[in-house]
């Protein structure tokens, strides 16, 4: 169950330009601001349907959207496309403005260059 609860934070986060921001100023909470408040929600966002009591992240999920780390993240089964743009919009501006254009998208290729010729980490719930 805690893929889904990571791919549901990384797809609503990033939804959300307010939540996004909060999300990169102060990684611990918003992640912790998420768990208590919007991953029990089922259905839309804004609009509850019903609550979950069993969405929640396990310490090592929590320690790595705290630590942005979206290598180990990608290695545990978190949806690659989720990963990718969650973080191109927390980090491309400053890669750009750093190192020009699609700085951000090429260090995580370089980064998960290791799983070239493997077989794509499960997603499965």
């Amino acid at each position: 169950m805690s893929k889904y609860a990571v791919n549901k934070f990384l797809f609503q986060i990033d939804r959300d330009p307010e939540l996004l921001a909060g999300y990169k100023a102060d990684p611990e909470a918003m992640v912790a601001r998420w768990e208590a408040e919007m991953a029990p929600l089922l259905g839309p966002w804004g609009q509850t349907v019903e609550k979950s009591t069993v969405v929640t992240l396990t310490p090592e999920e929590r320690r790595m959207l705290v630590e942005h780390d979206y290598v180990g993240l990608f290695e545990m089964g978190a949806h690659y496309f989720l990963t990718l743009t969650i973080f191109i919009g927390i980090y491309e501006e400053d890669y750009m403005a750093r190192s020009g254009p699609l700085a951000f998208q090429k260090e995580y290729r370089d980064k998960l260059s290791h799983w070239i010729g493997k077989q794509y980490p499960s997603v499965a719930l």
